[in-house]
């Protein structure tokens, strides 16, 4: 199947937002930025590779998929920042509190939507359409890889405590 069922995806990217919030603190040592460095190293091997992305591709692709990825960011950010206030604060926040609250969380999800478009529309720009599609296909793909060898370093600090990356 090409496309993930949306409830699916949306669980599964709460969940890869959940597990990275929980697994960057664990990289906060000397080797940080190196190790968000293997990994940013890691993801352009990882969609060139799926993608089979000629050089000329891969010159147009990595600043349009970079630009998209962090304006995703900067609205995920909102939308976490949305509900750790609905979460701190639900039994104190009025009514007029709380639509404003609502309002604001279904416009970060319209701002995600329509960036996703914008993305797309480039995408087609810049990928012939069976690279585009196979984008979409290795990005979830590229989650469900991060994940596991996340859970394999969980499970190896677990057999080897005090040994941190």
């Amino acid at each position: 199947m090409i496309f993930m069922n949306n409830y699916n995806f949306n669980v599964m990217k709460r969940f890869l937002i959940l597990v990275l919030m929980i697994g960057l603190p664990a990289l906060r040592s000397s080797a940080q930025e190196s190790n968000l460095e293997k990994l940013n190293n890691y993801k352009i091997g990882f969609f060139t590779k799926k993608l089979n992305l000629t050089s000329d591709e891969a010159e147009k692709f990595w600043p349009v998929y970079d630009e998209y990825q962090s304006q995703r960011n900067l609205i995920q950010r909102d939308k976490l920042k949305l509900n750790r206030n609905f979460n701190l604060n639900e039994s104190t926040l009025s009514d007029v509190q709380l639509t404003e609250m609502g309002d604001k969380y279904v416009d970060c999800l319209v701002r995600e939507t329509n960036l996703a478009v914008s993305f797309h529309k480039k995408l087609k720009e810049i990928l012939p359409p069976a690279k585009v599609i196979r984008y979409y296909q290795a990005e979830n793909q590229y989650k469900i890889q991060l994940l596991n060898e996340l859970q394999n370093v969980r499970q190896q600090q677990k057999v080897r405590p005090g040994r941190n990356f």
